[in-house]
């Protein structure tokens, strides 16, 4: 499998990448940054959205909005003029240690994210869902909130904690949005490094970025096993998503370390955004956030 570099963009610390099928762009953050950035694959144009705020996730609106969960809201972001809607004040804005961090949609359009300690703070985080115009506590007491995917059948949720390193399942109800049976699925050993983003392929296999690992690794949530991994030339990798004309090219974001490093290679590809094309395996499309759901 063939990584690459997609462009010359150096993020303090690239999350969330959401591809854009219907523009065939790919769209990720700069959480510490405070920049939501564009790339339209076709065109080779590239575009920056610069926020007030830091940028914990985004997703993309049925009218072709941005969707994004900011350090103290959540707002919808008009991608031809940058003009900011706030569409629910954050659970946690008057939380000043706290930011938003990972996220996506469900099926139905609602919104999932969750929250961290700006210093780690164990136990300080959590995780909420946007839906029918209410954004509501789903999971309590989480240290990294990370990673968050569905089955394709929508019965089960995987969610990362990253400092437990593992993932654990959820059953997951469609019609409702209701989360239960907690049970970890995958046991992760600290020496691949820590489970941060992820995402899901049509075989049922999640893919995992392993932050200070420098891989992007398959799993098997059904026994836990590791079936292959991705290596990259930077340690933090943050998270992936398939994308391109057939969802078949995996899109992967790093973060930059504030190590020192010999290896001036190494440094200056920390924080860009990678591609393996043709991965050899497909992903599924981005689900969409419905504006309904501002609404009560």
């Amino acid at each position: 499998m063939t990584i690459q570099k997609v462009i010359d963009l150096n993020c303090k610390l690239g999350e969330s990448p959401v591809w854009d099928a219907e523009r065939s762009a790919i769209c990720w953050v700069d959480i510490t940054g405070q920049a939501i950035h564009e790339f339209n694959t076709a065109s080779g144009r590239q575009h920056t959205f610069l926020m007030e705020q830091a940028v914990g996730c985004i997703a993309l609106c049925d009218n072709g909005d941005f969707l994004a969960a900011l350090k103290d809201e959540v707002v919808r972001i008009d991608r031809l003029t940058g003009a900011v809607q706030s569409v629910i004040a954050g659970p946690e804005r008057r939380l000043v240690t706290n930011r938003s961090n990972d996220g996506k949609c469900d099926a139905k359009g609602r919104f999932w994210f969750g929250t961290k300690s700006l210093s780690d703070e164990p136990r300080a985080g959590n995780v909420y869902c946007v839906a029918d115009g209410v954004c509501s506590l789903q999971i309590q007491d989480v240290t990294i909130s990370n990673g968050i995917a569905w089955s394709d059948d929508y019965r089960t949720m995987y969610y990362i904690d990253t400092p437990t390193f593992g993932v654990v399942a959820y059953d997951y109800d469609l019609n409702n949005g209701s989360i239960s049976n907690k049970r970890t699925v995958i046991e992760i050993a600290e020496e691949e490094g820590f489970p941060d983003g992820m995402t899901i392929d049509t075989e049922g296999m999640l893919w995992i970025a392993h932050w200070g690992g420098f891989q992007v690794a398959r799993w098997d949530p059904s026994t836990g096993t590791k079936l292959s991994s991705i290596q990259l030339p930077v340690a933090n990798v943050t998270s992936c998503v398939f994308g391109g004309a057939a969802h078949e090219d995996l899109y992967i974001t790093t973060a930059r370390t504030e190590m020192s490093s010999g290896n001036d290679s190494i440094r200056s590809d920390e924080g860009c955004l990678f591609v393996a094309v043709n991965s050899g395996f497909k992903g599924l499309p981005a689900n969409r956030f419905s504006i309904k759901n501002t609404e009560k």
